[in-house]
């Protein structure tokens, strides 16, 4: 059922090389360093040396994004540590100390859209790797997934009806990032009817552009045209190799990315084990173009 499923886990990559952006203190350890020396603590159930980890990374990197942590399913076993209440709420201290004075509310609003979108995705990767594409433990992941999206789908639009798409002053980026992603994970219809929202979004600053370029990829191949800037990969179901959907000018695909910053494609697509070749991209882009004109 989901031999063709476009795999950027949708967000979760480019999510997870956001998380971290804020300026750490000189000579701070790294916020995915702390990060994943945490969840190998946690997950040898040390929760005294993830708990050290993690309020390093609070304290001394003002890290911000309490959601992501919220996420995390090897810090499930610490939720009962009431030590990590403290964690979260001084992340979140954080947060609204560098985002401002935010709504509250609707803060709270998209923080329930943000972690329903993100829990069972940040388990993709690792579940596949672990027992493979066709297992029934990721079939099982997705199961869980496609209900979720349907009623985030319906929470996002009657936020939208109801209070328009806010700025960063308004519900930060952390609530920017959760319409996004619901739109990002929807059918082509909302796609293109909330497409202009999140353009307008990105021209005043509210929202990278790099979100935008997937968005703008995937509403682009959906509509039976090649996407721009390479951020859709997918899967062949007979090879089980990965490759990069039908792209527009692929030689200078590096040059579209950059100003929208974005790294260079090898680099992105190598989380999917593939070797960017423009050359030999073009060849197997036409035999498949070729193929379907007959």
């Amino acid at each position: 059922m989901v031999k063709k499923v476009i795999l950027t886990i949708s967000g979760f990559l480019i999510l997870s090389n956001s998380f971290g952006q804020v300026q750490s203190a000189p000579g701070a350890v790294p916020d995915g360093d702390r990060i994943n020396a945490a969840r190998t603590w946690a997950k040898v159930n040390k929760p005294d040396s993830a708990f050290v980890q993690l309020f390093k990374l609070v304290q001394d990197n003002n890290y911000i994004y309490y959601n992501y942590l919220i996420i995390i399913s090897e810090f499930n076993t610490l939720q009962s540590d009431q030590r990590w209440d403290e964690v979260i709420g001084r992340t979140k201290k954080n947060y609204f100390r560098i985002e401002g004075n935010l709504d509250l509310n609707l803060v709270a609003i998209l923080d329930s859209i943000y972690v329903d979108d993100q829990i069972y995705r940040i388990q993709l990767n690792e579940v596949e790797k672990e027992y493979g594409f066709n297992s029934k433990e990721f079939g099982s992941l997705w199961k869980k997934i496609i209900p979720r999206d349907s009623v985030n789908l319906i929470r996002a639009k009657k936020f939208i009806d109801t209070f328009g798409f806010p700025g960063l002053e308004v519900i930060g980026s952390q609530g920017i990032t959760a319409l996004w992603l619901v739109i990002q994970h929807s059918d082509i219809r909302t796609q293109e009817t909330y497409l202009p929202l999140i353009k307008d979004a990105a021209k005043r600053g509210d929202l990278n552009a790099g979100k935008l370029a997937l968005l703008e990829d995937r509403v682009a191949l959906r509509q039976g045209k090649k996407q721009i800037y390479g951020t859709q990969i997918t899967r062949d179901g007979a090879s089980g190799e990965y490759y990069v959907q039908p792209l527009l000018d692929p030689d200078n695909v590096d040059k579209r990315r950059a100003e929208v910053g974005l790294g260079k494609l090898q680099d992105y697509v190598s989380e999917w084990g593939i070797i960017w070749n423009a050359e030999e991209y073009k060849k197997k882009l036409a035999e498949s173009e070729s193929k379907k004109m007959k």
